[in-house]
């Protein structure tokens, strides 16, 4: 590709067939996309169809699917001819395939290639997609597909902010229960709150907070012990809850253990209470919560995780930013959502809709959320340890 080539995408028609069967001949040996297929795409605008053309010749082209009422996009087809490749021509199909994706709405890209097409697989990795499973005899001809996919949104700063605005920090929770003071740690490390041994801190604050009984084994952290060990560590919050008193008290079937829970947490609001920490009964909603990441807080949110795993296990997650479309959050445990690569637990983006069926826990659908900002009175950061 020179200099002065022109390069341009544009949706396909039937003046392109021609090169579109060309390439597809000269690219795939079994599974070809007839002429007539092709023709079908464009009469009835189907998916997103788009040809590269360079010069004005077709030199690639990609199809991208979307089945009805999922955020799910399928890269049907990418190809580039022989002649025009390792030009980074793929590389442009691809990133506009997704580019059709996300502006859809579509949380993932999905496709599938050879297994023994270590070329298209390198690209694929390269931009970002992970190996979800083989599907063995797939082909035409009973060769196996690998199937991979990519988590398309990702956050983006808002206009204005020139590129000076901090991303929250990123901590993997090191035990099964810690999740409350893990997503507590990175609230820290954002605002600049010192700590010397995070792991060490990582389970104080849940020697300090935890229930005790919340669920078998473990002891799990309680909404009002964590904002307790929030105001101790030069955090303001402001707690909200759906239900006065003690919460979660349903996940625990034995009397005995369900009072000293309570007892706990009775101790926990009246300390609160008492240190001036505002308890708001009610509703949290998602307009609240995108108010308040506006301002500059941090939300530590209790979430269930059955609809993303479909086990009912009550965890906490920090929310860092959200958009018209997607809530994103810091997930301290790498093992909650099973598509999400090790690079995705930062600002991880759950849609809206799917965070409002997640946010709460239990048959009552208990809420609590720990809205924070930095106090004045918070200690100065001499360890730098984020």
């Amino acid at each position: 590709m020179s200099e002065t080539s022109t390069v341009l995408l544009t949706r396909a028609s039937r003046e392109h067939l021609d090169a579109l069967e060309r390439i597809e001949t000269a690219s795939f040996i079994t599974d070809r996309i007839s002429r007539r297929s092709f023709r079908r795409f464009i009469d009835q605008d189907i998916g997103d169809f788009q040809v590269l053309l360079s010069d004005g010749e077709v030199v690639g082209y990609y199809i991208v699917l979307y089945r009805q009422a999922t955020q799910l996009a399928r890269l049907y087809s990418l190809a580039v001819a022989p002649e025009h490749r390792r030009r980074g021509f793929g590389t442009k199909l691809l990133d506009a395939a997704e580019n059709d994706a996300d502006e859809r709405h579509c949380l993932f890209m999905r496709l599938e290639v050879k297994t023994d097409n270590f070329v298209a697989q390198a690209m694929y990795h390269k931009a970002g997609y992970y190996d979800m499973e083989i599907r063995a005899e797939y082909y035409e001809d009973d060769s196996d597909a690998l199937v991979l996919q990519k988590l398309l949104p990702s956050f983006e700063l808002p206009e204005g902010s020139n590129g000076t605005q901090r991303l929250v920090p990123y901590r993997t929770q090191t035990t099964d229960f810690t999740c409350g003071p893990a997503s507590l740690l990175m609230a820290m490390a954002y605002f600049d709150i010192p700590s010397n041994d995070a792991h060490y801190e990582e389970l104080e604050i849940w020697r300090e907070a935890t229930t005790i009984f919340m669920t078998s084994g473990h002891g799990g952290c309680g909404p009002h012990g964590l904002a307790r060990a929030a105001l101790k560590r030069g955090m303001q919050v402001t707690l909200h809850v759906s239900v006065d008193g003690p919460l979660l008290l349903d996940s625990v079937r034995n009397n005995d253990k369900k009072q000293v829970m309570a007892r706990i947490q009775e101790y926990d609001i009246a300390s609160l209470k008492e240190a001036g920490v505002p308890i708001v009964v009610g509703d949290y909603t998602v307009s609240q919560l995108i108010a308040d990441l506006n301002n500059g807080k941090l939300v530590v949110a209790l979430i269930s995780t059955y609809v993303f795993d479909e086990s009912k296990a009550p965890h906490w997650v920090l929310i860092c930013a959200a958009d018209d479309n997607y809530v994103y959050i810091n997930d301290p445990d790498q093992d909650t959502f099973p598509w999400q690569s090790a690079a995705n637990r930062q600002y991880l983006p759950i849609p809206i809709a799917t965070f409002r069926r997640a946010f709460g826990f239990g048959r009552r659908k208990q809420k609590a959320a720990l809205v924070l900002e930095k106090s004045d009175n918070a200690p100065i950061n001499q360890y730098n340890d984020a």
